[in-house]
């Protein structure tokens, strides 16, 4: 019993005391790692800096201040260094074979920020998904949908997919396709087509609004309206001009226009 206590009690004045200076050392560390964030993002170079480019900037100096911690706390602890590099070396193989696929995306996410495909708040569609991009991290980028589902995709799959960012450039082209009753006055029509763009304050005159005859069946005529419109304007301007038209259609007598509306997203 005495040989426990003594044991206790050697292992309480020396590992112990090393066991409450790493958690102190944790916490502090993690408070000071946050000031040091905090600092950076205050400093005018970063505030420069592009969305996407800064929460890059931030996630990689975190994950490498953090990486500092935990060799400092390891000393501590009073493990020797060389002992833990002599580990680290002899796992990194092994290591690098299983996380393969998290380096992979380290990697894509370095080229994302690299070739700048797209930036946060652009709207793609890529790997099967589309929406706004909210955040471009170092293993995945967050994506959310119109219905505001947040979906995460590796960065490595990004790289490797085709990329349409809907949102690169400052218009966009919004096409809505009406179909109207074969009996309906065609010239007629696309006048009034004509007349709700023209009318309309955030389609843009140039390029000029373009209605045309797009297809038809049997029964109806497709006929198209192509109208350019600032990107933030594209989402609400379809559904102001689908309406308009539909009412426009309804003044001048077409009594059953919009049977089908074809909107372009």
């Amino acid at each position: 019993m005495e040989n426990v206590i003594r044991t206790l009690t050697e292992f309480g004045t020396t590992s112990g005391l090393r066991i409450v200076l790493a958690i102190i050392a944790w916490f502090v560390g993690r408070m000071i790692i946050k000031a040091i964030i905090s600092a950076i993002k205050k400093t005018p170079g970063f505030k420069k800096l592009e969305q996407t480019v800064a929460l890059f900037v931030t996630n990689i100096i975190k994950a490498v201040l953090t990486v500092i911690l935990v060799i400092s706390i390891i000393s501590i602890l009073g493990v020797p260094m060389a002992s833990v590099i002599a580990v680290l070396a002899s796992a990194g193989v092994a290591v690098g074979m299983a996380l393969q696929g998290a380096l992979s995306n380290v990697a894509g996410g370095i080229m994302l920020m690299i070739l700048r495909p797209f930036n946060v708040g652009d709207y793609v569609e890529a790997a099967g998904v589309e929406g706004v991009v909210s955040a471009i991290n170092l293993f995945y980028t967050v994506i959310t949908t119109a219905q505001n589902s947040k979906i995460t995709v590796p960065n490595g799959t990004l790289m490797g997919a085709n990329v349409v960012n809907q949102t690169a450039n400052p218009t966009r082209r919004l096409d809505l396709t009406f179909s109207v009753g074969k009996d309906t006055d065609i010239s007629a029509a696309l006048k009034v087509l004509a007349a709700v763009a023209d009318a309309d304050e955030k389609v843009l005159k140039d390029p000029a609004p373009s209605p045309i005859v797009a297809g038809g069946t049997d029964t109806a005529v497709d006929l198209c309206l192509r109208v350019w419109v600032a990107k933030e304007d594209y989402l609400s301007e379809k559904a102001a001009l689908t309406q308009k038209v539909v009412l426009a259609f309804g003044k001048a007598g077409m009594t059953a226009p919009a049977v089908r509306v074809i909107a372009s997203r």
